[in-house]
Formats: structure tokens, sequence, C-alpha cells
């Protein structure tokens, strides 16, 4: 971890909310009470843009509007261009559905065997243990079940869940998501890792929130001793910006990883937020400062209403290009398309590879410099190789 005095830099404090006392401040159930969930919580605030305001009135029946007092301070309420702004304020653009958008973008419907429990990988499930979150971001990929805007109905059934993952020997790793599992209970949460942890052939246990982000103040000396209990647990944060990466947060980090706690990061790749080669760099070094590794970019899935959020594969193909060889070799996360209708992650990378010629594979490094290596297996050099052909 950095000196404090790196973090002193990144943002923090109460903001419009100076008056509250801190330690209401830092409680979490506060924060959930007082989060921005209307129109008119937001206009009580800032002025929206007309199509800002028009999203709000589209929301209810598409994706619930909420906002936590903490995440709501990292908004420029003087910039529709925004980067955290264009994360969680509705725009009426989510009202188009752009061709090959769907409610189900990634097919998780199809494979649900039980309620809750999503079984696409041979050796691994997703486990969907809650239907609501923190704050809502508008491009979330389970808009149709989160917040039941759209009258999905999604009850988690927990025991039908461990039970299936209990007569499915063949499951060794779980990932624990929903909605946002870090939303339950300390209670519940102990008792469910407590339950995975008894079945015998569960090897991983995982947890995708951003709780962290949204609500650092969940992150409580409590919770981190359920974690230290049950552990190793594995969580992936998930951060876009690197506004988003607050002096809370860097605290929960460490709490976490003081606890025990695996971390990596997933952001999805949006316009106007995050697809531009030097805010990538920032927003992954400071995730290695709070102990954080990049883990996935995702290619934004084809949710409805997305088509002004997304960006093309080819933009992100640039971003991997641009930090790798200029940052860390950890720092680059891998670029991934979730396959629309079911079809799993896909990995994109850029092509440093340009095929086998006589026997000698040639490829090209992050400076553009060309190589050989030898492309048989056990084949011998009889004569010098030049180290670099360009």
């Amino acid at each position: 971890m950095q000196p404090t005095d790196q973090r002193d830099r990144w943002p923090s404090g109460q903001g419009l909310w100076s008056d509250v006392p801190k330690s209401d401040w830092d409680d979490w159930h506060w924060q959930l009470r007082n989060r921005l969930t209307s129109l008119r919580d937001l206009e009580a605030r800032m002025t929206l843009t007309p199509e800002e305001r028009a999203g709000c009135l589209f929301a209810p029946g598409k994706l619930a509007l909420a906002i936590t007092p903490h995440f709501f301070n990292l908004v420029d309420r003087d910039d529709p261009d925004c980067p955290v702004r264009r994360q969680v304020i509705p725009r009426i653009e989510e009202s188009v559905v752009s061709p090959g958008e769907t409610p189900d973008p990634v097919g998780e419907d199809g494979d649900m065997p039980v309620p809750g429990i999503v079984h696409r990988y041979p050796d691994r499930v997703l486990f969907l243990v809650t239907d609501r979150c923190a704050a809502y971001c508008r491009y979330c990929t389970r808009s149709r079940l989160v917040s039941n805007a759209r009258q999905y109905d999604f009850h988690p059934e927990l025991e039908a869940g461990l039970a299936y993952i209990a007569a499915h020997p063949e499951i060794r790793d779980v990932l624990l998501s929903g909605g946002d599992p870090l939303l339950l209970s300390d209670a519940k949460l102990d008792h469910l890792l407590g339950r995975l942890r008894a079945i015998p052939h569960l090897e991983v246990v995982r947890i995708g929130s951003r709780i962290p982000v949204f609500l650092p103040q969940r992150i409580t000396p409590e919770l981190a001793d359920i974690f230290r209990r049950h552990g190793p647990v594995w969580l992936n944060i998930h951060t876009n910006h690197p506004r988003e990466c607050t002096a809370e947060l860097a605290a929960a980090c460490e709490r976490l990883a003081l606890a025990g706690v695996p971390l990596g990061n997933q952001s999805v790749l949006l316009r106007g937020v995050n697809d531009d080669p030097a805010v990538m760099r920032s927003l992954v070094h400071r995730l290695l400062m709070m102990r954080v590794r990049p883990y996935y970019l995702y290619a934004c899935d084809l949710i409805e209403g997305s088509g002004h959020l997304r960006v093309p594969v080819e933009r992100g193909l640039e971003i991997i290009r641009s930090l790798r060889g200029h940052t860390t070799g950890f720092a680059v996360p891998q670029f991934v398309v979730d396959a629309p209708g079911g079809g799993g992650k896909v990995p994109l990378n850029p092509a440093y590879a340009e095929g086998v010629r006589d026997g000698w594979l040639e490829l090209r490094n992050y400076e553009g410099g060309r190589y050989r290596y030898p492309a048989g297996e056990g084949q011998e050099a009889t004569t010098p190789i030049p180290r670099n052909l360009a």
C-alpha cells in the first residue's frame, strides 16, 4: 500500500452532507436510508439536463434509480459528461433498444437449473443471492432482475441453491452475486459462507460486489472477521474510473486485504467513462495502490438501452495495447466479451503473434519490434537468429 499521504489526494469526505454527524455518515445503514432514489432527490441537489430528467421519469419501469450519498459526492454536478454521472444518473437514451439488445444479453436464464443458480461452466456456478444493490449502474446486465422494476419477481431460494451445489460434486467454485451479496446482513453472510464451506467438494468461494465502491462504510471490522473465519473468500470489486478510488475505498480494501481476502477488479468499458488509455492507466495504477489486481475489462453487454454507453471492441484492444509494456504486467486486465446468448467469456487480445513461417513463430512486441521463436517442438536453431528483425 502506498503511504497515507498518497491516498490523502484521493476524493474523500462528506461533501453535500457535511452537516451530518460523522457517526451517521460512517454507518452503512444510514447511507442506505439516505440514498437518492427519485427525480425530486436529484433536482434538490443539481440541475439535470433534459435527457437526464426524461431518463429519471422513464427509469421506474426499467431499472430503479438509487445512488448512495458517498457515491453521489463523486458526481460533478456542473458537468453533464462527468464519467461518474454517466454511470448512475438515468438518461432517456435508455429507452432506445438497439439491434441485438435483449433483457438477458448473456443468456443466464437458459442456464438456470434452479432459481438463482447459473450453471454454465463445467466446474463452477453463479449463485444469485439477492436482487438488490446499494446503487444501480445504468448499464447493468441484470437490469431485468435487480430492483424488480420490470416485475421479474426474482426471489432468491438459498436452500435450493445450496442443495444443488451439494448434489453436484463437479462444482468446485461458486461465485456469489445478485444484486449485491454484501447487502446481506452479517448474520446471513456468516450463515451462507459457513454452509458453503461445509460442502466437501467446494474449493473456491468468490463474491462479486460493488459495495466497497458505492458503500465503503459496509466493510466493517465485523464483516472482515466473517471473511477471515471462512476464508479464503475471493472478492472482485467493480470500479470504472479513477475518481471512484476514494480514500474510503482504499481503507475498505486494506481492511479486506488484511483479513486475507484476495482482491480483484472488474471494469466495464464505457463511452465517456473509461474509453481513454490515460484514464485506464490511472485507474489500474490506483487499484494496485489499494492492493487490488485488475482482473477483467468487459465489453459492455448488449443489455437493452445501453447503446449510448457501448464502445467499439477495437477501442478496447487499443487500450490493452496502450497498457501492455507500458505498465506493470499484472496491471493489465483481460479484455473479454461475454458472448451473447450464453457463450461465456471470450478473451480478446491484440495480435502480437503474426503466424508461423518456415518453422518460426513471428512475433511483434509492444514497441512494434519483430522477433522469431521456434514454432516446432524440440526444434534446434542451427544458425544464429537475429534478435530483432525490424
